[in-house]
């Protein structure tokens, strides 16, 4: 993948929606580890690739921006193969 992912922040609120069974509007943008591993496996679903990323960006995703941030600098680094 090249360039910047259609990723959005309202992907990942709907994201959590999903798991929360809470309207969008009413997801908190605090993270926690559940939230995170649901996040990881979703993104990791709609882009067909394996987010790898290292103990320490995994550990500094707090809120839903910083997951946004995190999964959009994974997302446009090139995969071997």
């Amino acid at each position: 993948m090249s360039g910047q992912p259609d990723l959005g922040r309202a992907d990942l609120l709907s994201m959590l929606a999903e798991l929360t069974a809470k309207p969008a509007a009413e997801v908190s943008d605090r993270i926690g580890s559940m939230e995170l591993a649901w996040l990881v496996h979703l993104v990791e679903q709609r882009y067909d690739r394996r987010l790898d990323l290292a103990d320490d960006e995994l550990a500094g995703i707090r809120t839903v921006d910083d997951a946004l941030a995190v999964f959009r600098a994974s997302l446009t680094v090139p995969t071997d193969g």
